[in-house]
């Protein structure tokens, strides 16, 4: 336990003035991918280097010399605990930092390296989170302030890394406070609020300060789409041809003009009776231009990737999760391998909301536009782009390391999605460098007796950046040559439809990140953890790849905004995120700021919450009525929730258990049996649904307990059946699949067994189960219970001892 929440090493007022280089840092033979590689400490004299992977570590040893030895963290080492709220809210907001369970081990092999070094650099990201593991790690590891340095770099390649280790600096205090704030302000609403929905709704909820704002958007755009009523109207379309006609034998081109007004006015039709009184006034009518206008209009290359653009298009056009997006970005920033050239980043930093990019990128991106493209589509002098409002100008845009490194050239050593990726980011920033597109753009008005229709036409004159960011021409018509007063021939009657008004559409992940960003809510680092969160805590289901918001979505959103409105209102939220950003603004009193901050919020926030737990609704006290009887007992059948949601509950529990699930609408779901029988009893199955998904279960259930599970499409996934058996029960062994892997398993049903011990903390029977790491001994009495042990020599079977040797 470590609750120091102070500097360890001063903020640098002046760039630090670094040790003295070790020999041969061009490149070398040294350094550990990460802590636990290898016991060679640094020898007299070397360097240690700290990051936060091993990938990471690889490619930057490829440009350190033997005076460096690079190693890993594996991210945070320290944080608040798991199981308390970690932070003292009467002594000034301290927290309690506990190390991360599992690190114990890294730290200890850091911490010796330490001892032994020269001086230590700390290399985690540029960000306020790679500021926070620097810290740490400095108490973590009991850092000598005075060989303690801190160096940043935006990208991984030999000249970056070069000019980071040739000016190092100090841990920055200012940045550190900034996420210290932002951590600790989650964790007191995190904290105080999901304890209040397990009492008021069931186990297992959660709150967040920027969770439970996402998932209002979401859950008021659902009511929007509940509430909306759609209107019918019409629309009229006329498909008009020049004149003369062709021969017969020759097609005449066609092109379609919509009706905009009649007698002056803005058309109105709002049904099919309106419709019909116009067609009526317009039969026999003939179709003369009335009016050609022609504008040329460019459209600009759009700026190079920030995160939340990346992610937007990650989505849309890859079809990828903004989780999955910025997975394989880290992958490209921290480096893969190249063949014979060994790793190498591909793109810089990922996480940012700047589209400033250095002065050498631009140079090395207008030689290969000209070069590869030709002049034509290079402008006169670089495109800059305007930042928005509070973006981190420290930080640059998301490019390639080197455009010259095509997609092509690195695609043999990339995997698909990796490629993917890579090339969208390398098409955007050599595209942002390019000319506008030109088009010239024709709008016609044509009258009819008392109707006037346009018709619109945009002919791409110079395709400019599109040439790499795309241009559907397919949605465009080209009009010929017209002038005014021309006379038309309408090539077939006019062409009536039917529409109706659609409500707002649900967010898509790539809309709902553009609306967190422009709304000021959460930071580039947090869009993909947001969007994951809310879909893992049942608030939200991604369907057809569109947000719903689920009924418990729904009731959580309304319990929350009725007693706490102002942590759920969008600009309370966005105000928040600018005051957490001007902590690392502040001149000096970084810690003080912080503590004002979390004091001017805590103060009110700590009564509201006394108000909830006397005020709030208890769900569970009070569930919802139901039309709908208990099929087994005949009582009342009511609304109950948990944390996948609501279901159906007989009003007789305990004495009759019956659940039903049900579909959004509360509706029961009716029982969906399934064409396989079950291998134990021959019994037909069903298919059910639970924490991981549907899977298959015998309806001779409880007396039978046997399943199968189902992928993605329903399809059965049979355990694979070996050669061997069980030697509890003989049964043949089978190789199952779980979360953690394949793993052998007994195929009796239930698949464990008892082999006559007991707990020593409970009495209850020790039960032999198998994972992917062999066969162990688990209290029955689990989840209550949760002894367990490895198996000891005398209590395993044969097989089990052979696989143990």
């Amino acid at each position: 336990m470590d609750t120091s929440a102070g500097s360890s090493s001063e903020e640098g007022k002046k760039k630090a003035k670094g040790p003295r280089k070790s020999r041969g840092a061009g490149g070398g033979k040294s350094g550990r991918a990460s802590a636990g590689e290898g016991k060679k400490s640094p020898g007299k004299g070397k360097s240690l280097v700290i990051v936060e992977s091993p990938a990471k570590a690889r490619t930057i040893h490829k440009y350190l010399g033997d005076g460096f030895e690079v190693r890993a963290s594996m991210g945070h080492v320290r944080d608040l605990p798991e199981k308390k709220l970690g932070v003292d809210v009467e002594n000034g907001f301290r927290p309690d930092y506990h190390t991360i369970r599992g690190r114990g081990k890294t730290i200890e092999e850091l911490r010796k390296l330490v001892r032994s070094a020269s001086s230590v650099y700390l290399a985690p990201d540029l960000d306020r989170e790679g500021e926070a593991i620097a810290w740490h790690l400095t108490h973590a590891l009991s850092i000598p302030p005075e060989k303690t340095y801190r160096v940043t770099f935006n990208e991984i390649t030999k000249r970056a890394i070069q000019e980071a280790f040739a000016s190092p600096g100090r841990i920055r205090m200012a940045k550190v406070e900034a996420q210290q704030a932002r951590r600790i302000l989650d964790r007191l609403v995190g904290y105080e609020l999901s304890p209040l929905l397990w009492k008021k709704v069931t186990r297992g909820l959660s709150a967040g300060r920027v969770q439970s704002v996402a998932v209002k958007l979401v859950v008021d755009r659902e009511k929007e789409i509940r509430a909306f009523v759609a209107e019918e109207y019409w629309r009229v379309r006329a498909k008009l041809a020049k004149r003369p006609a062709p021969p017969a034998d020759v097609e005449r081109p066609t092109f379609e003009a919509e009706l905009v007004k009649v007698d002056g006015q803005k058309a109105s039709l709002p049904n099919e009776v309106a419709t019909g009184e116009v067609l009526a006034r317009l039969a026999g009518a003939e179709f003369v231009v009335a009016s050609v206008e022609q504008k040329e209009r460019s459209d600009k290359a759009p700026p190079p990737f920030t995160t939340s653009t990346l992610q937007q298009k990650g989505a849309t056009v890859l079809r990828f999760s903004a989780k999955k997006t910025m997975m394989l970005a880290q992958k490209l920033y921290e480096g893969v391998e190249l063949g014979d050239e060994g790793p190498a980043a591909l793109i810089t930093y990922m996480r940012t909301d700047s589209v400033r990019v250095s002065r050498d990128s631009l140079d090395l991106c207008r030689a290969l536009i000209a070069g590869t493209f030709g002049e034509k589509y290079l402008p006169e002098k670089p495109n800059f782009f305007k930042e928005k409002k509070g973006a981190q100008e420290a930080h640059e845009a998301i490019r390639p390391t080197d455009p010259n490194r095509t997609p092509d050239s690195v695609k043999p050593y990339l995997e698909r999605d990796l490629y993917r990726l890579y090339k969208l980011i390398w098409r955007r920033f050599v595209a942002s460098q390019m000319k506008p597109a030109e088009f010239l753009v024709t709008t016609a008005e044509i009258q009819a007796g008392p109707a006037t229709f346009q018709a619109k036409g945009r002919v791409l004159r110079f395709d400019g950046h599109t040439v790499l960011t795309g241009f559907h021409s397919d949605e465009e018509q080209v009009l010929p040559e017209l002038a005014p007063g021309e006379r038309l021939d309408l090539a077939e009657p006019l062409l009536p439809s039917q529409h109706f008004t659609q409500p707002p559409p649900r967010y898509s992940e790539a809309t709902l990140v553009r609306t967190l960003e422009k709304k000021g809510i959460g930071r580039p680092s947090t869009y993909a953890p947001i969007l994951s969160t809310i879909q893992e805590r049942g608030y939200v289901k991604l369907l057809e790849r569109r947000f719903n918001a689920t009924d418990l979505g729904i009731l959580v959103t309304d319990l929350l905004v009725e007693h706490f409105s102002q942590i759920l209102d969008v600009d309370f939220t966005s105000q928040m995120e600018e005051k957490l950003d001007r902590i690392e603004e502040a001149e000096g009193d970084w810690e003080g700021e912080r503590i004002r901050l979390l004091k001017e919020f805590y103060s009110p926030f700590s009564k509201w919450l006394e108000t909830a737990y006397d005020k709030m609704v208890d769900v569970k006290k009070e569930p919802e009525p139901s039309p709908y009887a208990c099929e087994t007992c005949g009582k009342p059948m009511l609304y109950r929730w948990n944390r996948h949601g609501r279901f159906l509950g007989c009003s007789g529990y305990p004495a009759c258990k019956n659940v039903r699930p049900v579909d959004m609408e509360g509706k029961p779901l009716l029982e969906e049996l399934s064409d396989e029988k079950c291998d134990k009893c021959q019994k037909p199955m069903k298919v059910k649904t639970g924490r991981f998904g549907r899977f298959l279960a015998c309806t001779g259930y409880p007396e039978c307990r046997f399943t199968l599970s189902l992928d993605k499409d329903g399809n059965v996934l049979r355990p694979e059946v070996t050669d061997e058996k069980c030697p509890y029960c003989s049964a043949p062994m089978v190789i199952k699949k779980g979360r953690r892997g394949a793993h052998k398993a007994c195929s009796s049903t239930p698949p464990y067994h008892d082999i006559g011990k007991t707990c020593e903390k409970c009495g209850k029977a020790m039960l032999v189960k198998y994972t992917r790491r062999g066969p162990f001994l688990a209290c029955s009495g689990f989840p209550k219970c949760r002894n367990a042990r490895n198996l000891a020599e005398d209590e395993m079977g044969p097989d089990d001892k052979l696989e143990a040797s």
